[in-house]
């Protein structure tokens, strides 16, 4: 795991050509004063060491021109440095030069605005007890790039050794120069090849987590969004996902929809408490259970109460539930069996009656709330032809413009009823309910939503 960069140090602003350079009088801002020193306070000593006043001179002049690179040299002799003053970018600006002795300063000096940096391979690496580090050559190199992994690292070594320079790059640094034969120019270059890199490095390995993430997306919508099992069934069958605007990942919104060698339709919708790949994966599990379960003749509050065992066992945390909306549709399609376990009602519309919530007066617990809960299958008719739809909260729960109002059950009804009027049926339907419930919310809806339609039409 990276080390965390500390922040103990504030550069000034003056040093990334965003601030006023210090004002003649002064000579330097408070702010370029040593840590926890006041400028009053330290008047000029005759017995400062000559590097030492010769880096804040050139400290002092660099902080009033603007620069866009930044570059912190980490070696243990930097009066015997070769780098010159004048390295440019590629702008021609000055690049700023930092100096830091060991892997100490350089912790403390590393801060965001620095784009690259140079070490001395020949540095002393600090010693960690039972490292086991002391013969490793690269020892040094393998901290800083702990210490920085999101900033480009040149290796500085002797022509003499290349191949330490060469294994550098492969443990992780952008290139290596010889320190005999390095020039302003050479120098200057390498900077900004080093930085260029980093940046294309980053972009590709972000590409990559980009594919990864979408690959696992994929898996899991296969496992949430399966496809349903209706060969034999005269009725048509339509669903949608969306996901909430701040998920990586799919969440735990699931369904399904199977026909047993009776005849009977069984649909079912659910929401696992919690977005992520846990809370997802669990989701997983309990369509796959159900599904099976459906399939071994369960139903009502049996088939729930194993689901519950399912979820109680599988759970990371045992403050998560899930909601679940289970329908059992008779061979002939004209009534139904209905479980709710804290989940919002169905809803039903058909030629000549509004649309409706199906009862929801016996909604029993979430799953994994209550041990030994039980779970009251309603019986309700649904006549000669309907639409019957089952959606998890994320639907009703958007907001009605600007304010706090939610769209709530009672719009939702409402919408569907105006789109079933204007004679939307199956996929345009839900489709449109989606796309109206967005479009009310001002933006994408932060839940995820999941929808499905079933449709009998004689």
């Amino acid at each position: 795991m990276p080390v965390p960069v500390p922040r103990q140090r504030a550069i000034p602003a003056a040093e990334c050509g965003q601030a006023p350079a210090a004002s003649a009088r002064s000579g330097r801002s408070p702010e370029q004063a040593p840590l926890g020193t006041n400028p009053a306070e330290n008047p000029a000593d005759p017995r400062e060491n000559p590097t030492e006043k010769r880096e804040k001179t050139t400290d002092q002049r660099e902080s009033t021109t603007p620069t866009n690179l930044t570059l912190l040299l980490i070696e243990d002799d930097p009066a015997g440095s070769p780098i010159v003053p004048d390295l440019l970018d590629q702008a021609g600006k000055p690049i700023r030069v930092r100096t830091a002795r060991n892997l100490t300063e350089a912790e403390r000096l590393l801060t965001d605005d620095v784009h690259c940096i140079l070490l001395d391979l020949a540095l002393s690496a600090p010693a960690r007890a039972g490292d086991g580090e002391g013969d490793d050559e690269l020892a040094v190199l393998k901290h800083v790039l702990e210490l920085a992994p999101r900033h480009a690292v040149l290796a500085l070594t002797s022509s003499s050794d290349a191949e330490r320079g060469a294994e550098a790059v492969a443990v992780g640094a952008q290139d290596y120069l010889f320190r005999d034969e390095l020039d302003g120019r050479l120098l200057s270059r390498a900077i900004r090849y080093a930085v260029e890199r980093k940046r294309s490095d980053s972009a590709e390995r972000r590409l990559a987590e980009g594919r990864l993430r979408a690959q696992e997306n994929a898996r899991l919508e296969r496992g949430l969004l399966p496809t349903p099992l209706l060969e034999g069934s005269p009725l048509r069958f339509a669903a949608r996902y969306r996901p909430g605007r701040s998920r990586a990942l799919l969440g735990g919104d699931f369904y399904d929809v199977v026909r047993t060698p009776d005849g009977t339709v069984h649909a079912m919708i659910g929401d696992v408490c919690g977005h992520g790949p846990d809370e997802a994966a669990l989701g997983v599990e309990l369509r796959i259970a159900w599904r099976a379960l459906t399939l071994a003749g369960l139903c009502g509050d049996q088939l729930l109460g194993t689901l519950q065992q399912v979820l109680e066992h599988e759970r990371s945390d045992d403050e998560i539930f899930a909601t679940l909306c289970t329908v059992d549709i008779a061979p002939d399609g004209r009534r139904a069996g209905l479980c709710l376990a804290g989940h919002p009602a169905p809803l039903i519309a058909g030629p000549g009656r509004p649309a409706r919530l199906l009862p929801y007066d016996n909604n029993g617990p979430a799953l994994g709330l209550l041990p030994g809960a039980r779970w009251p299958r309603m019986q309700v008719e649904l006549g000669a032809e309907w639409s019957l739809m089952l959606y998890t909260d994320g639907l009703i729960e958007g907001h009605i413009g600007a304010g706090r109002e939610r769209l709530g059950q009672d719009g939702m009804v409402e919408m569907v009823r105006r789109r079933f009027a204007d004679g939307l049926r199956g996929e345009e339907l839900i489709q449109t309910a989606v796309d109206e419930v967005r479009d009310l919310n001002g933006g994408e809806l932060t839940d995820d939503v999941a929808v499905l339609l079933l449709d009998r039409i004689p």
